[in-house]
């Protein structure tokens, strides 16, 4: 994980939130706030040997795989979900999203943002973009789905979704004027709209 998006997810993340990272990869992250930021948590992820690389780093993860959903955990169970770049592997992606909100007090989500301005241009030359954020080819990708910026701020209020934060990441700086053209990666900072 780059150090800008463990710094920015970092800022959002409240001092000691119990913490739980779907998608939590070797479990950098969430390493990283229970070690400087006083968190606590639990990771969850599919692969073995992440799961593995997790406990040696002392991180406690399940293994579990996202698309059966969130049930085994109650509403408000966790101060902080995350979602590192997880919900374009996702196939229940909107299910995701409101489980997100509804298992923890507030959701970080982040993705490869498709409306980059290098990706426009792969595009319009007639080519599916291969980046540092989107690595692979169009016929080998893990990625299930691609989105923008914009796309997921409609996303989020067809689901009712109050976007407390939303800002992009490029290179080692935040951009926050016009992201969905700027930069690579997405970044919001989400909560269940008030009833």
């Amino acid at each position: 994980m780059n150090t800008v998006l463990r710094d920015a997810v970092t800022r959002m993340v409240p001092f000691g939130s119990r913490v739980l990272d779907l998608g939590c990869g070797n479990g950098e992250l969430l390493a990283h706030l229970q070690q400087h930021h006083g968190c606590s948590g639990y990771g969850v992820e599919i692969d073995d040997a992440n799961v593995l690389a997790c406990v040696k780093r002392g991180v406690q993860v399940i293994q579990l795989n996202l698309d059966q959903g969130l049930a085994m955990f109650g509403d408000q169970s966790f101060d902080v979900v995350l979602q590192i770049d997880t919900l374009q592997h996702l196939r229940n992606a909107e299910v995701m999203l409101r489980e997100t909100v509804r298992v923890g007090r507030m959701g970080i989500i982040t993705f490869p943002n498709f409306a980059h301005w290098p990706n426009r241009l792969s595009v319009l030359q007639g080519h599916m973009p291969v980046t540092k954020k989107l690595p692979f080819q169009w016929y080998d990708t893990p990625n299930i789905r691609v989105g923008t910026f914009a796309d997921f701020k409609t996303l989020a209020h067809h689901n009712r979704l109050h976007i407390q934060d939303a800002f992009g990441l490029q290179e080692h700086q935040e951009v926050r004027w016009w992201p969905n053209g700027r930069a690579a990666t997405a970044v919001f900072q989400l909560t269940a709209a008030p009833l």
